[in-house]
């Protein structure tokens, strides 16, 4: 057996941290997930460094802050630095990746592994092993493996896909594939990756009926929660059709579909570690779960990610090593996916390089306190900018594009529930959270988005309103060309943006 111990990281795309039944949620299924609490230490004020795939992913990957990767929205990521996957492999460790990796822009970039089971979210691709595995499989009229999206987004829909074949079940299969076949001489870096439950929310049958929408809690909408909606809150829910009315029970079913993408995922990774467990592997391998992400999921009215709210920003971390991390402990100190990096190499007798700015999870849990004045959380820059500090006490967050600030009491466990950034008693608090980002980025150089001692204020954005134009912003239908097919008599229809075609149209 290897010196070293092997390394298991499973990443699941947008699921909020308030989804896993043994940390305090009656109503969802989550075995797996009850299990890695119980073992490991469940790290509940975990944060995301960008609420959105490609910054998120970047940002855990090179152990840096956003504004210090230059990827704070779903944009290209710095290419000449160095990914942890690459040190794992220049220490000698077998190294897989499977699932989506989202690294923009080259998407089949290796970047340290050996190998890959490449699957990207989004319609057909030729390039796409899950996709060609989806058609070789008799299931070539499927083009949207992964549910329907655009206009449909949030619509819950059952797969049209039978289990075996969903991107879960094909994921857990890949990844055991690769512990079959594995050289048992080396320890191995493995990184699974769902996709879900990102939406569209799609589960097979039967798991798509596994929670009634009537058992299911309808979003949290504090009073007065139109006050702290961001830009970013509002610009989400039109372009995702769902600033025109609210539906309880649709609602409802939405997050029932939601929680069963992840009742759906949490199965197909249990049985991943139960390999471990067979194998004798399991206490030689850290387990890691976490999310690049979470999902508003009509909490304070909205819908989305790209918020700092924490149904949007604040993820699962679950942590199993006995060695290091003590089964069944709960950590509420705040901490960042910038830490796992560091995390992950400390555990397995590595060094950390110079552009890491994590710390040592298995520290943090122990008391140790970082010397930062807490962690940081930033979607997109400059006018469009939404930045946040977020300390085990509070979390400030100011959005460039309002011009505005909140400040929020942070309770572990408990959402928001109103900005103290107005209220007498906490001007001093606000003023010295505001004052620590800032000198945070002034630190850094990341001074472009700062004048004097404050905000950098831009001019605000002329938006037209749905009174002017009641499409305008709204998501239009993406994929293939879908002209083939047609049947006879029908013909596509493209788009002001381009030639795509995107609906039927009977010929004259």
């Amino acid at each position: 057996m290897p010196d070293r111990p092997n390394v298991l990281l499973f990443i699941t795309d947008q699921q909020r941290a308030d989804t896993i039944g043994a940390l305090g949620n009656p109503y969802i299924q989550t075995p797996t997930l009850d299990g890695l609490a119980r073992e490991g230490t469940s790290f509940t004020s975990a944060y995301a460094a960008s609420p959105v795939c490609i910054a998120s992913r970047c940002s855990l990957i090179l152990s840096q802050w956003a504004h210090q990767t230059d990827c704070t929205t779903n944009c290209p990521m710095p290419q000449e630095r160095t990914s942890f996957m690459e040190i794992f492999q220049d220490a000698g460790y077998q190294t897989h990746g499977v699932g989506k990796m989202h690294f923009s822009p080259d998407s089949h970039k290796l970047w340290g592994f050996d190998d890959r089971d490449y699957s990207e979210e989004g319609r057909w691709r030729e390039d796409d092993d899950y996709c060609r595995f989806v058609h070789e499989s008799g299931y070539d009229h499927v083009f949207e493996c992964m549910g329907v999206r655009s206009e449909y987004y949030y619509m819950p829909q059952p797969s049209q896909l039978p289990a075996r074949l969903h991107n879960s079940t094909w994921v857990g299969d890949r990844s055991l594939e690769f512990l079959e076949r594995r050289d048992p001489d080396r320890p191995f870096l493995l990184w699974s990756s769902f996709i879900k439950p990102h939406p569209p929310f799609e589960s097979p049958a039967p798991w798509h009926r596994l929670y009634k929408p009537t058992d299911v809690p309808l979003p949290h909408l504090p009073s007065g929660y139109e006050t702290l909606q961001t830009y970013w809150n509002r610009r989400q829910n039109r372009y995702k059709y769902r600033d025109q009315g609210w539906d309880d029970n649709l609602i409802r079913t939405m997050r029932a579909a939601y929680y069963a993408c992840i009742s759906f995922v949490d199965y197909n990774a249990g049985r991943i570690i139960e390999h471990l467990r067979e194998t004798g592997e399991i206490d030689n391998t850290i387990i890691i779960w976490v999310a690049d992400h979470g999902e508003m999921l009509g909490d304070f009215g909205s819908f989305g990610k790209r918020s700092i709210f924490d149904a949007a920003a604040n993820v699962p971390l679950i942590v199993r090593y006995p060695e290091r991390f003590a089964p069944g402990e709960v950590c509420d100190r705040v901490c960042s996916l910038v830490d796992l990096t560091p995390t992950m190499l400390s555990t397995c007798g590595l060094a950390t390089i110079d552009q890491h700015e994590g710390h040592d999870l298995a520290d943090i849990a122990a008391g140790g306190r970082p010397d930062r004045p807490g962690v940081l959380c930033q979607y997109s820059q400059r006018e469009s900018g939404l930045y946040g500090l977020i300390t085990d006490e509070f979390k400030y967050v100011y959005s460039a594009a309002d011009d505005e600030e909140w400040l929020f009491r942070r309770r572990p466990g408990r959402p928001e529930e109103r900005s103290l950034a107005g209220n007498q008693a906490y001007i001093q608090t606000t003023a010295e959270m505001r004052e620590a980002l800032i000198e945070w980025f002034r630190r850094d150089g990341y001074t472009e988005v700062l004048e004097g001692e404050g905000w950098r204020v831009y001019p605000p954005e002329e938006r037209p309103t749905v009174d002017d134009n009641p499409d305008h912003g709204l998501l239009y239908q993406e994929g293939a060309d879908w002209g083939p097919l047609f049947p006879d008599g029908y013909e596509p229809i493209s788009t002001p943006q381009g030639s795509m075609p995107i609906a039927p149209r009977r010929r004259d």
